[in-house]
């Protein structure tokens, strides 16, 4: 066994791993790689075990910081999204091979070391453990577009509504937006985060570069003036499954043309029509929630309720809970 980092992992046996495992996304492809190393506020990193000249697993993420030189060193953190990607034939031993490697590596660089799975893990839970990962429930929103018919026969009958009654008022989706519309999305996303979600929103950078990569997909939402109502930003995974990355939608000015419903059955219907078989609306919160709006939006678009959970490394305790702290205060303020 040995650990490869960064340019090194070669990328035929990378590509490969991506097609052949059962536990891809696009989060864990050259190209998102690629795309998080070259914005200027992240810090990506790749790191992968290999066997024999075999490629057994490979943890690519990137570290996040907000604000200031203060507020960066108390918000550093190691995200990998969409959770690690694994061989079928991976053995214990060299999945706690590269976990050693990863959290050796992150450290001193991050406070704690967080995946967001997208797939069932539960095969190396207790490898996961024994490498000092703790278990954090968390659901997700999983939609069946293998085919068109399927997805509206499942889809939510007020939801049914709400799309005729905005089409038949002239709300039309566009796919290709030009500068002026990203930056009205970028707007509105922030409103958004400032207001409701309350926590980090990437800087425009993040949606500027993201609309030139092959895989990134847009959908928004205009109404008859071709005035933006809304918009949901989405990155795809070739025949596999298309990530509902961000979303938002003036539903309050614009309450009878339905934007929220309108971008994500937007790109639903693109995934199904496309001949993409899922749809993943990435994350609906966690068990403990109680009533939890966001989850039951997604819901109603036919989706299934799935448990992956997220595994979470501590690298400084005392760090991490003044930072938990700091985040339940913003948020109640």
């Amino acid at each position: 066994m040995r650990i490869i980092e960064g340019e090194h992992i070669d990328p035929i046996l990378w590509s490969g791993l991506v097609k052949q495992s059962p536990w891809s996304t696009w989060f864990q492809t050259q190209e998102a790689y690629a795309f998080f190393e070259g914005l200027s506020f992240l810090e990506a990193f790749a790191i992968a075990v290999e066997t024999d000249g075999q490629l057994k697993g490979l943890i690519t993420g990137y570290i996040q910081k907000d604000g200031g030189k203060i507020k960066q060193f108390f918000s550093r953190r190691a995200i990998i999204v969409g959770g690690p990607l694994l061989s079928d034939e991976i053995t214990d031993e060299e999945l706690s091979f590269l976990l050693s490697a990863l959290i050796k590596k992150l450290r001193r660089k991050a406070i704690f070391v967080e995946t967001r799975n997208f797939n069932d893990y539960s095969r190396w839970h207790s490898v996961f453990e024994q490498s000092k990962f703790d278990y954090e429930p968390h659901y997700d929103v999983q939609v069946d577009t293998t085919s068109m018919e399927l997805v509206n026969s499942k889809l939510d009958r007020n939801r049914r509504r709400n799309i005729k009654k905005a089409l038949d008022n002239g709300v039309v989706i566009d796919e290709k937006p030009n500068a002026e519309d990203l930056k009205q999305l970028y707007s509105m996303l922030e409103e958004l985060y400032t207001t409701k979600v309350k926590t980090p929103l990437f800087p425009f950078e993040f949606f500027e570069k993201l609309s030139k990569i092959h895989s990134s997909r847009f959908f928004l939402a205009k109404n008859a003036e071709g005035q933006m109502l809304g918009g949901l930003i989405c990155v795809e995974l070739e025949h596999r499954a298309v990530y509902a990355w961000l979303a938002c939608g003036d539903d309050y000015n614009y309450k009878s043309l339905s934007p929220s419903v309108m971008v994500n059955y937007a790109g639903v219907s693109y995934a199904a029509r496309e001949g993409v078989p899922l749809f993943d609306f990435m994350g609906a919160g966690k068990p403990d929630d109680g009533g939890y709006g966001v989850r039951d939006f997604k819901l109603k678009f036919g989706g299934d309720l799935v448990e992956y959970g997220r595994y979470v490394h501590v690298c400084n305790r005392m760090l991490f809970s003044i930072g938990k702290m700091a985040v339940r205060i913003l948020k109640k303020a």
